[in-house]
């Protein structure tokens, strides 16, 4: 991961590293590798992926893994309205900078640790 950030030419890089370091604080199960050409975290499988693509800020997508699944059923508390839902098996956070980032980092956090659990 540290070669494909060093690498990686983005406006929002100080925010994708605040970001990457506090999905890997939220829980010490949490590893990190690059999937989709992207930074993306994972435990027994993916469940996040960065979306570098909004040259605007930077997002991180919260999925199941590749394959979408049937019998999902996510209860996570979002008091900060940070979720957008784009389908029953996916979610987007969105940010606009590394201080947007940095001011939401225990909900991220919780967010993500809830995430954990129910997939």
């Amino acid at each position: 991961m540290d070669q494909f950030l060093a690498k990686l030419d983005h406006p929002h890089k100080d925010a994708i590293e605040a970001l990457r370091r506090l999905i890997r604080d939220a829980d010490p199960s949490i590893d990190e590798g690059v999937k989709w050409n992207a930074p993306s975290f994972r435990t027994s499988e993916y469940f996040a992926t960065t979306n570098l693509r909004d040259p605007e800020g930077i997002g991180i997508i919260l999925h199941v893994g590749a394959k979408v699944r049937e019998q999902v059923s996510f209860q996570i508390e979002d008091t900060k309205g940070l979720l957008k839902w784009l389908a029953r098996d996916r979610a987007l956070m969105n940010f606009a900078g590394v201080e947007d980032v940095k001011a939401h980092g225990d909900a991220i956090q919780s967010i993500v640790r809830e995430w954990i659990r129910s997939v």
